[in-house]
């Protein structure tokens, strides 16, 4: 038992990370604003009712949101370095399955969707939209980061990361869900 949990304490050899994580993070980021603004993508019928897509997509961030929230009660309140690890995999899990999700109605998708809303709705939906895409693409790297330096015990690191880190990803899942409620009625 004290062995395993020394493993949990222990920093590990420190490699580098960064040209990974920004390829990563590009290549996430690019290929989102090619499905979105370019004619990439299916011209074909689709014989399935793709609107499932957005609401899964809110199920996913919806779970992430909670994974993220108890994780960071994991490790404030209990100092459970195990459970905070477990809880930021499904955090971590839930994304990459909103990721696919995500392309995949982007990809199979003729024509994108617009927001119906109107008076005072409308400012603040684009408020949460634009904010909500900016800081996505923002907290891609953040996470990886956050995720490496956690795993390998960089301790210092990490802290400093997860200060800027969790609040911008509990945003973004947060407004994630709010941004299909509002553009649930024109799927």
């Amino acid at each position: 038992m004290e062995q395993n949990k020394e493993k949990l304490t222990k920093p590990t050899s420190e490699k580098n990370y960064f040209w990974p994580i920004m390829i990563i993070s590009f290549v996430a980021v690019v290929v989102i604003l090619l499905l979105f603004f370019s004619p990439i993508g299916y011209q074909g019928a689709v014989h399935f009712d793709i609107t499932i897509f957005p609401r899964m997509n809110a199920i996913f961030n919806s779970f992430t949101f909670v994974f993220l929230v108890i994780a960071l009660w994991a490790i404030i309140k209990k100092k459970n370095i195990k459970m905070h690890r477990g809880f930021i995999l499904a955090a971590f899990t839930s994304t990459l399955f909103f990721l696919v999700s995500y392309l995949t109605f982007h990809y199979l998708s003729a024509e994108t969707s617009t927001f119906g809303g109107t008076g005072i709705i409308r400012p603040i939906y684009f408020f949460i939209l634009i904010t909500h895409s900016f800081l996505a693409a923002i907290v891609v790297p953040l996470a990886l980061f956050a995720l490496v330096w956690g795993w390998t015990m960089q301790i210092e690191k990490h802290k400093k990361i997860v200060r800027w880190t969790m609040p911008i990803w509990l945003y973004v899942s947060l407004t994630g869900v709010l941004v299909y409620l509002f553009m649930a009625p024109y799927y």
